[in-house]
């Protein structure tokens, strides 16, 4: 055999290793050249009477991460090709046969006659998970770094290589289809628990372990493809069944109200295998899963949220030719939520952290947020106590701003006013050295303008952090008029360090993710004025895709944050610049009522002490609505379009301003940043999705009922008329 992407040897006991190793990649993943070489060692291992089993591991520190999804979208543009040159008949047959081919091989590898054990460590996911599935013995190494998974369904996909199958016949159902519904990464012992792996052994012992039991005479033929083989549930159509299936259902459509083609697809394969043989399974998996690789949903989240993700994590908008940073040492000036989880991320990156604020309480303050977060991880058994001691280590909190002096970063993360903020900075740039690079993390103001306060502006950044800084993965870096190359390399070599995506922005008010989030809210709170049920523009927001209501994430926001903006943005731009509805809104709820949101325990919800019941809507919201329109008489479906279309022309604006210069980071700052809804792909790729022609049609019937703020920009008007799309010409015509 020549193999170029795995090693093979057979031990004096006739078993076989077959070590996966990439030559020049950091992680092993599934290409057509890995497929035709494992497709060659089995048949090497079925073969060759001399080799009784083999083992499949991997020679890098992880397993492997699963198919390369670039592999995928060429199959699309191959049937594209076929279908216009063959038809679409010749097309379809194509796509099916090629996009089933992994799972033949890892049905071949199962009943091939031969025992398969796999011995994983590390990250051991989607189609890797697969092929461990497929083995007849699967052994974990029982450490930090290993995880198991199957995590398709979060970029639009489902496990189309057998694994909606087997994880539905070695798992209760209700537990399968929950665990293929999540994508959630399950650590060793779980894994074991639930019936997933066979053995959790320490890493230096998997591939013995592995070696043992089919050494001891591991059998060759999986569970299913016994005669008596019984699925863990039963039946489909039994008592036990009907148990299941409708509450299923049920749960489907209230989680994904039928935006997922992927999650419909992974009930169905699900409830139809479980009603047939193995291969017939196998194959109808494979139907569906070619169905959806050819789903617009799937395009669009494979291209946002696995390669435009992936791309701009790497390092996409880095400036060549500057040397890579060393950062050592970070220094955070405020440690309130915002700066307190700051200090944290730093930390948990290895970085020394010096935690400032105005007086030793307070900074003491923010240190414990570390404190109690690496605990909430001990009491769920993912930190030891050597975890946290060694964290709070990296971090020093103090009241002097002379602490900051051998600092290579600075991130001030002090209340959100231009005062506060310009003394800040002159208190900082009093000591730090001539080549800190100093960053703010304002969420709304200016970057140029906070940089005339610092006496070298070419080295002034904005890195904007969303809230809770510890779970959200987007970072929002923004140059100011005068920013340097030397800045944003070092911010975007900071925000790789402490493993977010980082998009990078030009300045204006607001930016880009906060303009967005702002056009959402303000919906919400025009939807309110109108008369529409609270409930119901909560309900429909969570309905068009969003992970939360305008109201509710306005309580989160604060309401008189939001009412102090509103304010700020009234003296600064001008009355026309502010909806007099929303103020009127906001007005009532913070000054009349003292409803600041959850951190009072009262906004647009009522808020129970914890463990107390659920967060419910005020009653009294009602009373703030001139009129009250019969939720009857109301269109769901335009509700609905006002919430995507009112973001989606917000970010086409940044655009055309210059604000947002790759739709790359448009789309994946939307979903990550605030959750537009991911199954479009995100703002710009909505537009595109449906063809700019018909998003201008859309907007505009909707400015013809709502007024001004639905008004296609110039740029969306030029790409109407021309054909153009924002990932390329004549996309957004293709798409729709």
């Amino acid at each position: 055999m020549n193999l170029q992407n795995f090693r093979f040897e057979v031990d004096a006991d006739g078993i076989a290793l077959a070590t996966w190793d990439m030559a020049g990649r950091s992680m092993n993943v599934i290409t057509p050249d890995v497929m035709q070489e494992l497709s060659a060692i089995v048949e090497k291992v079925a073969s060759d009477e001399a080799v009784k089993g083999c083992v499949v591991t991997s020679g890098k520190e992880t397993f492997s991460g699963g198919a390369d999804l670039t592999m995928l979208q060429g199959l699309g543009t191959e049937y594209a090709r076929l279908a216009g040159e063959k038809g679409e008949y010749e097309a379809m047959r194509f796509f099916f046969e090629e996009s089933r081919k992994l799972s033949l091989l890892y049905r071949r590898l199962e009943t091939c006659g031969k025992p398969f054990a796999t011995a994983v460590a590390g990250t051991c996911l989607g189609g890797a998970f697969e092929l461990a599935l497929a083995c007849h013995y699967r052994v974990l190494a029982n450490d930090d770094a290993t995880r198991v998974g199957l995590p398709e369904i979060k970029v639009g996909l489902f496990p189309g290589a057998g694994g909606t199958q087997r994880i539905a016949r070695l798992m209760p159902t209700g537990d399968a289809l929950q665990l293929l519904f999540r994508g959630d990464q399950l650590r060793p012992l779980m894994a074991k628990n639930m019936g997933l792996a066979h053995e959790v052994v320490p890493r230096g012992e998997i591939v013995e372990k592995a070696k043992a039991w089919i050494r001891a005479g591991g059998s060759a033929v999986a569970p299913w493809d016994l005669p008596k083989f019984k699925a863990p549930s039963g039946r489909v159509y039994s008592p036990a069944g009907m148990m299941i299936w409708p509450p299923a259902n049920a749960i489907y459509r209230r989680e994904t109200h039928d935006n997922y083609p992927a999650a419909k697809a992974i009930l169905q394969s699900v409830y139809e295998g479980l009603q047939l043989p193995m291969d017939l399974a196998l194959k109808v998996e494979s139907r569906y899963f070619a169905n959806i690789l050819r789903s617009r949903e799937a395009a669009a989240m494979i291209r946002t949220l696995f390669l435009s993700k992936s791309e701009l994590e790497k390092g996409a908008r880095r400036p060549a030719g500057v040397p890579r940073s060393d950062l050592r040492s970070v220094g955070v000036v405020g440690a309130g939520f915002m700066g307190a989880g700051i200090a944290y991320v730093t930390a948990s990156a290895g970085m020394k952290v010096v935690l400032v604020d105005r007086d030793q309480e307070a900074a003491d303050k923010g240190k414990a947020y570390s404190h109690k977060l690496v605990t909430d991880q001990i009491n769920k058994g993912r930190a030891k106590s050597a975890d946290r001691d060694a964290l709070l280590e990296r971090i020093t909190a103090t009241a002097d701003y002379a602490a900051l002096a051998e600092c290579d970063l600075v991130i001030e993360a002090v209340f959100e006013d231009p005062k506060v903020k310009d003394e800040v900075i002159r208190q900082v740039e009093a000591v730090i050295r001539p080549d800190c690079i100093f960053a703010s993390n304002t969420s709304t103001l200016p970057i140029s303008g906070l940089a005339r306060s610092a006496s070298r502006p070419g080295q002034f950044i904005g890195i904007h952090f969303f809230s809770p800084v510890e779970k959200m993965m987007l970072v929002e870096i923004i140059t100011g008029r005068e920013t340097g190359e030397a800045a944003l390399a070092t911010a975007l070599d900071y925000v790789r360090a402490i493993r977010k995506t980082p998009i990078v922005v030009n300045d204006s008010r607001g930016f880009f993710a906060n303009r967005c989030v702002g056009a959402y809210i303000l919906e919400g709170h025009l939807m309110l004025a109108e008369g529409v049920p609270a409930a119901m523009i909560e309900n429909v927001a969570r309905i068009a895709g969003m992970p939360v209501g305008p109201l509710s994430l306005n309580d989160e926001v604060g309401l008189d944050l939001a009412l102090r903006i509103v304010k700020a943005t009234k003296a600064q731009v001008g009355e026309a610049a502010v909806s007099p509805a929303q103020e009127a809104v906001l007005t009532a709820l913070v000054e009349r009522e003292g409803r600041l949101g959850r951190k009072n325990a009262k906004g647009f919800y009522d808020y129970p002490p914890k463990g107390q019941g659920q967060k419910k809507l005020w009653p009294g919201l009602a009373e703030l609505q001139p009129t009250k329109l019969d939720p009857d008489a109301v269109s769901v479906a335009e509700l609905r379009q006002r919430f995507l279309v009112v973001q989606a022309l917000e970010a086409a604006r940044t655009v055309e301003e210059g604000v947002v210069t790759d739709p790359r980071e448009a789309d994946v700052g939307s979903i990550l940043g605030f959750g537009f809804a991911p199954f479009t792909g995100g703002a710009l790729s909505y537009i595109d999705g449906m063809g700019a022609k018909a998003f201008v049609e859309l907007a505009r019937s909707l400015q013809a009922r709502h007024g001004a703020r639905f008004q296609p920009n110039k740029l969306l008007l030029e790409m109407a008329e021309s054909g153009r799309s924002f990932y390329g010409q004549g996309a957004g015509k293709k798409a729709a």
